[in-house]
């Protein structure tokens, strides 16, 4: 039986500038920019589509300049 790692994405709104970088480089498109969601600088936010698909690669956390995303494994 394999089992596949799971991985949940962690972001600090506050610092999101909406720039789509992460959307962008998201090899999967699990990404998208909200439709509804803003931060406290008026900042389109980013959502997580299906973090099912995510492969936890990383691209998104590597490319925002301003380090909003964290990529956490929750699997042992």
């Amino acid at each position: 039986m394999i089992l596949l790692a799971k991985y949940q994405l962690d972001f600090n709104n506050d610092a999101c500038k909406g720039c789509e970088l992460c959307v962008n480089s998201c090899p999967v498109k699990i990404l998208g920019m909200s439709i509804s969601r803003t931060n406290a600088s008026g900042y389109t936010l980013v959502d997580v589509l299906n973090i099912d698909k995510c492969i936890g690669c990383a691209f998104c956390a590597v490319i925002c300049p301003d380090s909003v995303i964290k990529v956490v494994r929750t699997d042992a």
